[in-house]
């Protein structure tokens, strides 16, 4: 039984005339942060997808540990705060939900796998191309299921496949738009892919069946910010660097042409920068983090912007450092794009992108040339539109990927290009 207030009715009170509305109509999504946790209800359609309900609570400071769940009683109990708002501003309850995951040992990468076809003259079908694709994915398993082995020191430990995507496909050299119906002896595919640790997932689980929400699915949240960018175009050529800098962590995605290259995610974030202040400053966290908050405003005394600048910008050093070496793990990325769109509340920090526009750290990584920095703000998201009177800002950015991996989960697409169709392969 559930230890919380919320009850699992499915339709809250209308006004008297109006017809109630069906909670099989909505998704919820949850961006469980080591801040806040943030809950949009949208209504599920092919088209634009069109948020009705928003809510947000904050995070005891132990419920969370480096993007990871720690409490799973805490993290429910900020769950159900945040979802009671955003269903009471929907006016509807919720039922299912796609939830975002975090994390240094959630693995992102592109895995590569050379196919040897038996009869070159024969075209190739979905069979066979799902067939291929679960080779790759089990080729990224066991290298996951390595490097968190490794990480943990733990030999047993097991993992879960959370996300697919395809990156590219080439049949005997040739780049395909679509590999249905097409001859060759030579099929190299290249899906991105990414597990996490059965432990998390499992958090997940309990923290869903406490809320008494059904699991549409997990997303690990740099991939759900790619997917926001990308929107319901699944042949975009996008192209660009995605940063997601959280309360406890910073996860970072490469998407070139359309395709997601891999994430990569380190432990600092914008709770690292509050505790330097509180220490440096001498103040409660609480006052800290207010104080970082309104770290651009004119009135900010002289002597203490100096010490306030002191205390952080050891910190911006280490954040730095944290960001060319997780984007040094890409080493199969050429050349990197020359857009770099950050949003979480970190990025609220001027000094965070300041630091990115105008320091010389990108010259030792394959840049082209300086990159571009900027937010991505709410309205810049294709296809999903804001239908409350509740501001939303680049904090909300990855829940509303959430929506969109969702939406992908649920109502697929019936568009024909080859994203389209390896995404329903990838499903099965």
């Amino acid at each position: 039984m559930s230890l919380f207030s919320r009850k699992k009715k499915d339709v809250l009170p209308e006004k008297p005339g109006k017809k109630p509305k069906d909670p099989d109509d909505y998704l919820l999504a949850l961006d469980i942060g080591t801040e806040y946790v943030k809950a949009l209800i949208a209504k599920k359609s092919k088209g634009d997808i069109k948020i009705v309900g928003v809510g947000k609570a904050h995070e005891a400071p132990t419920n969370m540990s480096s993007g990871a769940i720690a409490d799973i009683q805490g993290v429910a109990k900020t769950c159900e705060e945040a979802l009671v708002k955003a269903e009471e501003m929907a006016g509807v309850r919720s039922k299912e939900v796609v939830v975002g995951i975090a994390g240094e040992l959630i693995k992102g990468n592109t895995a590569s796998i050379k196919y040897r076809r038996a009869d070159s003259n024969k075209a190739i079908n979905d069979d066979e191309m799902a067939k291929i694709i679960k080779a790759v994915q089990q080729k990224a398993g066991e290298r996951a299921r390595r490097e968190v082995a490794l990480e943990t020191n733990n030999p047993d430990v097991e993992v879960r496949l959370i996300n697919s995507a395809l990156v590219s496909l080439r049949i005997d050299g040739h780049k395909v738009s679509n590999p249905i119906g097409f001859k060759g002896s030579e099929v190299i595919v290249q899906i991105y892919t990414a597990f996490a640790p059965l432990v998390h997932i499992s958090a997940i689980e309990r923290v869903c069946d406490e809320l008494q929400l059904d699991l549409v699915t997990v997303a690990v949240e740099p991939f759900a910010v790619c997917r926001a960018c990308l929107g319901d175009d699944l042949d975009s050529n996008f192209s660009g660097i995605v940063m997601d800098i959280g309360g406890g962590t910073t996860d970072i995605a490469i998407v070139d042409d359309g395709g997601v290259e891999g994430t990569k995610m380190f432990s600092i974030g914008g709770r690292s920068f509050t505790h330097q202040i509180s220490e440096k400053l001498g103040l409660s966290f609480e006052d800290a983090e207010k104080l970082k908050l309104l770290a651009d405003s004119p009135d900010m005394k002289p002597e203490i912007r100096k010490r306030f600048d002191q205390a952080i910008a050891r910190n911006l050093e280490v954040w730095q450092a944290g960001v060319e070496l997780a984007i040094e793990e890409f080493e199969h990325v050429e050349t990197l794009p020359n857009q770099i769109l950050l949003c979480g509340g970190g990025a609220s920090l001027s000094e965070i992108p300041e630091l990115l526009a105008t320091g010389d750290w990108y010259k030792d990584l394959p840049f082209s040339r300086r990159p571009i920095i900027s937010l991505i703000e709410p309205e810049d998201v294709p296809g999903i539109i804001n239908a409350t009177d509740r501001e939303l800002d680049h904090t909300f950015v990855t829940a509303m990927g959430l929506l969109r991996v969702g939406i992908d989960t649920l109502v697929g697409t019936t568009n024909n290009g080859l994203r389209a169709k390896i995404a329903r392969l990838l499903k099965n």
